[in-house]
């Protein structure tokens, strides 16, 4: 216990220093809001709050947030928040957990890459010495390993990638959606396949993938957006950022639409965040990664749970 206390706080103090240096503003947000994630992909934790005036939701990230306070020309921040996200507990994921997220005014997807790598090699670096890196488009990863152009698949493409999963022992769901399809790929085969102490940058999205991404206008188009992964783990998800309201509400609205087909509940959306973006954001990249799969990379734990320092654990010891 002493050790991973430890470790967390250098881990914290490194985060700080490194962004003190740079002349990046910490800050902080409300963790409630009336509105939650529209992203199928996330369940947000709700609640009654009785002084607000009834139902509120924690977030899973502090991205709206902090996008509202650059719309009022907070310039370039960061934040150290805590976040919650409902159905997820596993090996590498907890329903609470810490996100670090910044924004820089001016920057792209690649400037903001290069920072992401900086301060990856200051806090990893005394466990793994040499931090290599890796830039790797989404077509260039998918067209080594399987042959096939993930930004244009077709019938064809879909049953060869289907079928190179198969081969594999991987059991794919049938009637799988493209891009859950292509997630499978990516967490069971290629991210498993590189090299390790590496700094893996994924650029370059399908669109269907650009959650608050800018689209890139060349042919095809793609996503403004890259993943960082280190040993087989995602440590990180960045952009550069979304500044159209039009276009952000028509991605939500797309979000709900497919929430009711799925049976999902149907969430509020973020109006103030659109309103922000109404009066404007700057031109600016963002970028979230996990503390709590830092300091575990940076212990060498087999877990989330012996990086965090009191885990939930269905059915565990309150004080374990």
């Amino acid at each position: 216990m002493r050790i991973k206390l430890e470790t967390r706080a250098e881990v914290l103090k490194a985060i700080r220093a490194f962004f003190a240096e740079r002349e990046v503003v910490e800050v902080e947000t409300p963790a409630l809001s009336e509105a939650a994630a529209t992203d199928p992909a996330l369940t947000s934790l709700d609640l009654n709050v009785a002084s607000l005036g009834g139902r509120h939701y924690l977030h899973t990230s502090p991205e709206a947030a902090m996008k509202r306070l650059l719309a009022a020309g907070s310039g370039d921040i960061f934040q150290i928040a805590r976040v919650y996200r409902d159905a997820e507990l596993g090996r590498w994921h907890q329903p609470e957990f810490v996100l670090l997220e910044w924004y820089r005014t001016g920057f792209d997807e690649f400037d903001l890459m290069d920072e992401v790598f900086e301060l990856l090699r200051i806090v990893l670096e005394p466990r793994f010495g040499t931090l290599a890196r890796l830039n790797l488009s989404f077509r260039q990863a998918f067209d080594t390993a399987f042959n096939i152009d993930p930004l244009a698949l077709d019938t064809a493409g879909l049953e060869r990638l289907t079928q190179a999963l198969a081969d594999r022992d991987i059991d794919v769901p049938s009637e799988i959606h493209p891009d859950a399809l292509l997630d499978l790929a990516l967490s069971s085969v290629l991210m498993p396949g590189w090299p390790q102490q590496t700094a893996v940058f994924l650029t370059d999205y399908p669109v269907s993938q650009a959650a608050l991404a800018a689209i890139k206008p060349q042919d095809p188009p793609v996503a403004a957006r890259f993943e960082v992964f280190i040993n087989g783990l995602e440590l990180g998800n960045g952009f550069r950022e979304l500044t159209d309201p039009v276009e952000q509400r028509r991605r939500f609205e797309a979000d709900l639409f497919t929430r009711r087909e799925t049976g999902m509940p149907v969430v509020p959306i973020d109006t103030a965040f659109l309103a922000a973006l109404e009066h404007g954001l700057p031109d600016c990249a963002g970028v979230a990664i996990g503390i709590d799969r830092l300091i575990a990379l940076r212990m060498g734990a087999e877990s989330l749970a012996e990086a965090v320092n009191l885990p939930h654990k269905i059915g565990s010891d309150p004080i374990s």
